[in-house]
């Protein structure tokens, strides 16, 4: 019998499984389930969740292929398309940043290509918009699907193997009160933003894309007689002034030039990692640092001993790397970096301290899931930072951008530090923040800090949760864990326990062909799953797990034939 094969999601990650799974030799029946009309494009590429103003932190270099690279595809689009895109020709390049919408219409436009190769290899492909999956259920030989059709009826499918790519959860309904949003996304009810003060909590490239919404809705950005980009509010838009705030009350760096594939690490590499995992040392996470001391100490002797590398340990590093740029007026260090970062890529120089950051993450990645309870705290509280904040540079434009706005007094930057308090219930709209001694109320406020690292108890499929398959992912409690299979040598942290192929585990004797690719629930022990590369490697694993079931279930019966 055909192998039935669904896929919940239809965005990056859903697409990379499919692209694995149409290598299949073996014709599989494959079904796509969708809760938006326009399948293909993923929510954080959507028309409809994002506004065109807002930029993907990606450039055409570093997205994994499907069919053809971003830059192909754009290459080949009329000029009518895209103008409409509003992409000039001139400045199609592997390294340029695009908005968000642009990449929905190319992952839509592979995926379709995707469907086509697929049928032409003799799958059977079907893709159902505007059907949510609103239950799965194991069952011994198959799994349940209890599914919302667009009319509102429910209909019960069966599958073989069952990939979740739900990918990011945001709330359907974002201001939660007046004036009050939970979220950026869907950016056109930011668009309902009058010209007033608003705040926005967070200071990433999603804070920047909201803030750069509201500021479109009041003004345009333009370029004066000297190419430097300026805001001029409009007539009406007179009001309009904003604040970004974070802790450290940082802006985020301007995207950096590197050579890309990545150049191998000499000391930090996942040989060495995986060497010290094997170990199971008492010191997992400060044997690893060591390697990134290394490292570092390596490939930039002299930014090592500026930050005086040789003394900080792994609690102490983000306090060396962030002490210089927290000491500066951000918007002053944010034009020195931006200029330098323009630089840097017209010479085509790597600054190697940031390149040798940033290829490390990954690698170090690898470690923590097997950090114990206090290591792996330790690791999220102080050491991932430095990694955040070296990956999530930010296009140029929006760098650009910032600087513009605060040119035109519309912009501030708050350092409201650990101990402040968010009140949203005091005020009639928006929320007022109580900080150093301050308390600055906002008409509007928007929370930008990001998806949230969800766990078991966040699982919108109850069937599972019934069926007990669904548990909190677990780390070490001691030293050295000699039998996995011991509770009580673990203890219940985040996210969903899941095997190498992401799928749960669990004892019952239930179908195990289930696999939670959904980012939200992998953020706690894989805390650099974000973007597409991501959703590549995810799918990538996904779809060789299940060819290798359906390789492995079309050698049994010839088995049984020669045991008979």
């Amino acid at each position: 019998m055909t192998t039935k094969v669904a896929i919940i999601g239809s965005g990056p990650t859903g697409i990379y499984t499919l692209h694995g799974l149409v290598r299949s030799a073996v014709p599989l029946s494959i079904t796509i389930f969708e809760v938006e009309a326009d399948a293909g494009k993923g929510t954080p590429y959507h028309p409809d969740i994002n506004d065109q103003a807002m930029l993907a932190n990606i450039a055409s270099i570093e997205l994994p292929p499907i069919c053809e690279t971003l830059v192909e595809w754009l290459r080949r689009q009329p000029d009518a398309e895209l103008q409409r895109l509003n992409v000039a020709s001139a400045n199609i390049r592997e390294r340029e940043f695009y908005p968000r919408v642009v990449l929905g219409e190319f992952l839509q436009s592979q995926f379709q290509q995707l469907i086509e190769i697929g049928i032409a290899r003799g799958h059977s492909i079907d893709v159902k918009s505007r059907h949510r999956v609103v239950d799965i259920r194991l069952r011994e030989a198959d799994i349940q699907l209890e599914v919302t059709m667009p009319d509102g009826a429910r209909k019960d499918y069966a599958f073989d193997h069952v990939v979740m790519a739900t990918g990011h959860n945001w709330p359907e309904s974002t201001e939660i009160r007046p004036g009050y949003f939970m979220s950026p996304w869907p950016a056109p009810a930011l668009k309902t933003i009058g010209p007033c003060h608003v705040g926005i909590l967070g200071t990433s490239l999603s804070a920047i894309d909201a803030l750069i919404t509201v500021a479109t809705a009041h003004g345009v950005f333009y370029l004066d007689a000297g190419g430097q980009l300026q805001y001029q509010a409009s007539a009406d838009g007179e009001g309009f002034h904003a604040a970004l705030m974070s802790r450290k009350g940082l802006l985020p760096e301007a995207d950096f030039y590197c050579e890309y594939p990545y150049t191998p690490l000499q000391v930090c590499t996942p040989e060495a990692v995986n060497a010290l995992i094997e170990r199971g040392c008492a010191n997992l996470l400060d044997d690893v640092f060591e390697l990134f001391r290394a490292e570092l100490v390596a490939c930039d002797p002299d930014y090592a001993a500026k930050i005086g590398l040789a003394l900080v340990t792994v609690d102490t590093l983000a306090d060396a790397y962030f002490a210089e740029r927290e000491a500066a007026d951000p918007f002053t260090w944010a034009a020195a970096n931006l200029a330098e970062a323009e630089q840097n890529k017209r010479d085509h120089y790597t600054v190697p301290w940031r390149y040798a950051i940033l290829r490390m993450h990954e690698i170090i990645a690898r470690a923590v899931p097997h950090l114990d309870q206090d290591d792996l705290k330790r690791f999220h509280g102080k050491f991932k930072s430095v990694f955040v904040d070296d990956y999530a540079t930010v296009p140029h434009q929006s760098i650009q951008r910032l600087l513009a706005l605060r040119r035109a007094g519309r912009l501030e930057i708050l350092k409201l530090g650990r101990d402040y308090k968010l009140d949203a219930d005091g005020v009639a709209r928006g929320a007022a923040v109580h900080f150093d001694g301050r308390r600055v109320a906002f008409d509007a406020f928007i929370d930008a800090t990001g998806q949230a690292s969800m766990s078991a108890r966040d699982m919108p499929f109850p069937g599972l949760i019934e069926q007990g398959v669904i548990k909190q992912a677990a780390t070490p409690e001691g030293v050295l864990i000699l039998d996995e299979s011991d509770e009580a040598a673990f203890t219940r942290t985040g996210g969903i326990d899941l095997d190498a192929a992401f799928r749960p585990k669990f004892a019952a004797n239930l179908c195990n062909r289930l696999y939670c690719a959904a980012i939200s629930f992998l953020l706690h022990k894989l805390p650099f799953v974000q973007g597409i590369t991501s959703a590549h490697e995810i799918g990538e694993v996904v779809s060789k797990a299940i060819l290798d079931d359906v390789s492995a279930d079309q050698r049994e019966p010839a088995l049984m034939l020669d045991d008979a």
